[in-house]
């Protein structure tokens, strides 16, 4: 059953989330996942909205996303983000799941 990353990110340090950016897609791509928007500047249309970047990503199922998340080599490569950045991540299951 599909499951979405939602990723809400404040990043404060671009040249250190740009070491994140250049290895993401390598790792990210060997995990069945599916980027279906990264959003600078999205259009809110409800409250308030502090963060630079929004990503939402769909994976085949939990365990895949897990798994991603998990190996060692986004473990490795994630310290970048959190060097550069704060913020929220989030998995929800698809609707009717």
């Amino acid at each position: 059953m599909a499951v979405y990353l939602i990723a809400q990110l404040k990043i404060h340090d671009r040249a250190e989330y740009a070491k994140y950016e250049a290895g993401f897609m390598e790792i990210f791509e060997k995990s069945g996942g599916t980027l279906l928007s990264v959003e600078e500047g999205p259009r809110v249309l409800e409250g308030d909205w502090p963060f630079t970047r929004t990503v939402l990503a769909q994976f085949p199922t939990e365990a895949a996303a897990m798994a991603w998340y998990r190996s060692p080599a986004y473990q490795q490569l994630v310290q970048h983000r959190f060097n550069a950045s704060e913020g929220n991540l989030i998995l929800i299951r698809s609707f009717g799941s």
